[in-house]
């Protein structure tokens, strides 16, 4: 299986649990629980940026070196606008549905905010991605990478990685210790004089997610120029880096469930909670997405080449997963059904709101449906591009 495969199947992977995370039940609902996250600290939205990073590393890596610059950085920044019509498409669709739906004002305020109603202040706002709906999530963060990306793809193929690599990780430690706080704060008081009361509202600090993102980026470029083999980076005779990547795994997998069960105490649960603030992608996310990442890529890659059988096993298991058609499907047009589960997510709980509160069976069968209606866009982008292969044929 080529490993464009694995990506598409991994990224329609985080795409299913990011649905089923999002879906909101009153009461809960228990699928939800069958979930990795529920073992570490690594969520679907990490590893949907990584791999939306890399891509643009290996796509556009290629597209530079045959067309320069500006080809590569015209199509990369085309693709940001069709991204941001897709990110506003989703909020007039909700605004819209919010004018029409009976005490919509009432199950989709805390998520939209004021968007919907109030002054035209909060829709600017919403316009410029600084006052995000609920949910909307990693597309704006997305559109803003992709604006940055041309010039940092042009350094890492003019062998400048490092010094990407570098300005990423002084960023993400600048978040951390809150360097970003003034500009923060400059920005809610520009916001204030459009409206009293307005102000910054995103789910994700770019600032410090940008650290995933880019780190698939230089990877990605890397892999375009050949300059990473990485049948040896995981060797299956090479499993020091991977017994260590368990390790963090195991070690954070008892605090999950120290946590889970409530057996931390309160002062000790304080101090760890300065390193897990998943909004500035803390220390605690970022060590366990670099072990996680790093042993399931030895997984996939050096596992079927593994002398130890469970390796080998689970390795054939994974390329089974990520090659299923329906997560390929999903990850071939990733974007796109992001945008769709948006307004999936508000269609269940405008449902819920009017017609529950559901019983487990219920709520579970709105979830798979959820699921079956995922695939719509993309399946739809496939018909039409089988159309317009249909009729080049007919034209040659």
């Amino acid at each position: 299986m080529r490993r464009v495969e694995v990506i598409d199947g991994l990224r329609g992977y985080f795409l299913v649990f990011m649905l089923l995370n999002h879906l909101t039940f009153e009461g809960g609902y228990a699928l939800v629980r069958i979930n990795h996250a529920e073992l570490g600290f690594v969520q679907d939205a990490q590893g949907f940026v990584f791999l939306s990073g890399l891509l643009i590393g290996l796509i556009y890596a290629k597209k530079m070196a045959r067309g320069g610059f500006r080809a590569g950085a015209a199509a990369i920044w085309r693709r940001a606008a069709e991204l941001y019509a897709y990110a506003i498409g989703c909020i007039v669709a909700i605004v819209l549905l919010a004018q029409v739906l009976p005490y919509a004002g009432v199950y989709w305020d805390a998520w939209l905010g004021g968007v919907d109603g109030r002054h035209p202040a909060y829709r600017a706002a919403a316009a410029a991605f600084l006052y995000q709906p609920t949910f909307l999530d990693i597309l704006p963060q997305y559109v803003v990478y992709m604006l940055a990306a041309p010039p940092l793809v042009w350094l890492c193929i003019r062998g400048q990685w490092l010094v990407v690599a570098i300005m990423s990780a002084v960023l993400w430690l600048c978040v951390q210790l809150g360097a970003h706080i003034p500009l923060a704060n400059l920005i809610d008081s520009g916001l204030a004089t459009w409206h009293e009361g307005l102000s910054l509202r995103v789910p994700f600090n770019v600032l410090a997610w940008q650290v995933v993102f880019m780190g698939g980026m230089v990877l990605g470029v890397l892999t375009a120029q050949n300059r990473i083999a990485w049948t040896e980076v995981f060797h299956p005779e090479r499993t020091g880096a991977l017994k260590l990547a368990l390790a963090v795994l195991a070690f954070f997998l008892v605090w999950r469930l120290c946590f889970t069960f409530g057996v931390v105490p309160e002062v000790v649960t304080k101090r760890f909670q300065l390193f897990e603030n998943r909004a500035e992608f803390g220390l605690v996310f970022l060590v366990n997405f670099v072990a996680l990442a790093y042993a399931l890529g030895w997984m996939l890659i050096a596992g079927p080449r593994s002398q130890d059988a469970r390796a080998v096993r689970l390795a054939s298991a994974l390329h089974g997963l990520f090659s299923w058609g329906f997560l390929r499907l999903l990850g071939r047009h990733s974007l796109q059904v992001y945008a769709w589960h948006v307004l999936i997510v508000y269609a269940v709980k405008a449902v819920d709101w009017r017609f529950g509160p559901f019983d487990e069976i219920a709520k579970t069968a709105f979830a798979l449906t959820a699921l079956m209606l995922l695939t719509l866009p993309a399946i739809l982008r496939e018909v039409r591009q089988g159309r317009l292969v249909l009729v080049r044929n007919q034209a040659q």
